[in-house]
């Protein structure tokens, strides 16, 4: 199977590194609606719109994501739109019926990312309750629980801890089942992917990092037996006409690095996933660099020339990866650029590989 190229919208403002460097990106609905407009004809397969009610890392304005996946579904054709979505500030049943109607504008296209919470102020400031690491997961599992049954029978009944459902329809159903993403790095994120999720997104890493959370998340689905599951990993690209020019766009991000805002984003996730039974989290083992990145996309490699970025894709592929989600300094120079210049070398690659396998 070809790999798949997914990019973060910039859907909230401050781009996707918290650096005071000056940044070709804007937040509104008519740049992701240009940008979205962009990928698609560029060879990318999704956008993710980021789930965000309350500013940190500096991200002073946020368009909500399924109100903006509902304007990008009748604006774009090809493209899947993957709305974040937060449990606890929704009901599983409301947001069952949102992405069904995205799904129906978009002709099929919806997808949703289940986020289970590490700013405890935006559930402090909206007065619901800030739960245990663990709790949070097993909430989130209950919500994916509850989409599924209202896409998938003509009345669904649901008992859980935190939600229920009464002889409750729903029409018109989704086109197609929605493709449920999540992340998370705790052992209770990747049981959750294990049992229910079908695509776990990953932060960033080295390729031996990344290759052992996808045996560990193989390993629970082989155990609850819930048939295949995908691997996204996410990565900050940046491609130059040469390996000293990326490296350089690299350390100006981060000696421009807003230096209280990545510091405020440390304390916030360190507080999350210490919370957990293992004292283990995403950003756990992250440097203040990596956090600059806030999902750790520098750390995935994918910094370089055209084909020497492409070179690590194929790489991420051969251990498990399917799906390679980005994000960019220039929204307006990069998201085009690469899909022009890496997108191509990578299925050049996977041509001549197959081509081998098959003599």
């Amino acid at each position: 199977m070809s790999l798949q190229f997914a990019y973060w919208a910039p859907n909230v403002s401050g781009g996707l590194v918290i650096s005071n460097i000056q940044q070709k990106t804007g937040w509104s609905f008519e740049d992701n609606k240009r940008y979205a407009q962009i990928a698609e004809n560029s060879g990318f397969d999704y956008v993710l719109l980021q789930t965000r009610f309350i500013a940190s890392y500096g991200a002073e304005n946020q368009l909500e994501a399924s109100a903006l996946a509902s304007a990008l579904a009748a604006s774009t054709e090809k493209i899947n739109i993957i709305t974040a979505v937060l449990p606890g500030l929704w009901h599983p049943g409301v947001m069952a019926k949102i992405i069904s109607t995205i799904d129906h504008i978009s002709n099929g296209r919806a997808s949703i990312n289940i986020v289970s919470g590490w700013l405890k102020g935006e559930f402090n400031g909206y007065g619901e309750p800030w739960l245990d690491h663990d709790e949070r997961y097993r909430r989130s599992e209950e919500f994916i629980n509850v989409l599924r049954q209202l896409w998938s029978k003509e009345i669904a009944n649901y008992r859980g801890d935190f939600y229920r459902l009464n002889d409750a329809p729903l029409k018109p159903k989704p086109i197609h089942p929605p493709k449920i993403f999540q992340g998370g790095n705790s052992r209770a994120a990747k049981e959750m992917a294990g049992r229910v999720s079908d695509v776990y997104l990953m932060n960033g890493g080295s390729l031996e990092e990344i290759k052992e959370q996808i045996n560990e998340v193989r390993g629970y689905r082989k155990k609850h037996g819930a048939g295949d599951i995908q691997f996204g990993v996410n990565s900050f690209v940046i491609v130059r006409d040469t390996e000293k020019e990326a490296k350089q766009v690299l350390r100006d991000i981060v000696t421009n690095a807003n230096e209280e805002a990545v510091q405020g984003f440390r304390d916030s996730v360190q507080a999350a996933g210490s919370s957990s039974p293992e004292g283990k989290g995403m950003w756990s083992e992250s440097t203040f660099e990596d956090l600059v990145q806030y999902n750790d996309g520098f750390k995935t490699g994918l910094i370089g020339t055209a084909k020497q970025v492409a070179n690590r894709i194929v790489e991420l592929k051969k251990i498990g990866v399917d799906i390679v989600l980005t994000g960019f300094l220039h929204y307006e120079e990069d998201l085009k650029a690469f899909g022009e210049k890496v997108i191509p070398l990578v299925r050049e690659k996977e041509q001549q590989q197959l081509e081998e396998v098959l003599k």
